[in-house]
């Protein structure tokens, strides 16, 4: 009936297991989004089916950290929302991975302000900038490609001497542009 009929019986395939375990953690990521302004809604944008994030294996959006391994933060950051970050990255378990989405998480933006914290990676760590004010949906998802190569490199995020997860920071190269596309319009006679 499958793929079981098509296979010849005397078959063998030889692999290593961390090669395996590693495939299956690359294609099957689910993000927690932690997204508070205009950037929340090009992450919305990446779910739909014109970006199709389900092609990377990263639809399942997961609204509790402990059922997730991949922290989008989009938008800004108040102080007050800090510790709240900061407890939804505890919360979600080993490995996991990072991705700053944006200028104001990133770097604060254009709210350099007492009440804006100025880029999330101050307070954990962040493996992946992804660049732009908002970032198009290209972008994050070069983003998350990025960390499934980092997850097939078997590079789990190392520890420091201190303990405390050092975080890769790897920075995206802004030059996803936008594509026009004309929609075509029809006028009723």
């Amino acid at each position: 009936m499958g793929i079981e009929a098509a296979l010849p019986t005397d078959w063998v395939l030889t692999t290593q297991l961390q090669r395996v375990i590693n495939w299956a953690r690359r294609s099957s990521l689910w993000p927690m989004p932690f997204a508070t302004a205009c950037c929340g809604i090009e992450l919305m944008a990446t779910a739909c089916s014109r970006y199709d994030l389900a092609r990377f294996g990263a639809e399942v959006m997961r609204f509790s950290p402990r059922q997730s391994d991949l922290l989008i933060v989009a938008g800004r950051i108040g102080i007050k929302m800090l510790p709240v970050l900061q407890r939804i990255y505890e919360q979600i378990t080993e490995p996991k991975w990072v991705i700053s989405m944006g200028a104001c998480a990133s770097t604060g933006g254009v709210f350099d302000t007492y009440a804006t914290v100025q880029g999330c990676d101050q307070f954990i760590p962040v493996d992946v900038y992804v660049p732009g004010c908002p970032p198009r949906p290209e972008q994050l998802i070069e983003g998350v490609m990025a960390i499934q190569r980092i997850v097939d490199q078997d590079r789990i995020p190392p520890r420091g001497p201190d303990g405390k997860r050092v975080p890769l920071g790897i920075a995206l190269q802004p030059g996803a542009a936008g594509v026009v596309r004309p929609v075509g319009l029809t006028v009723g006679a």
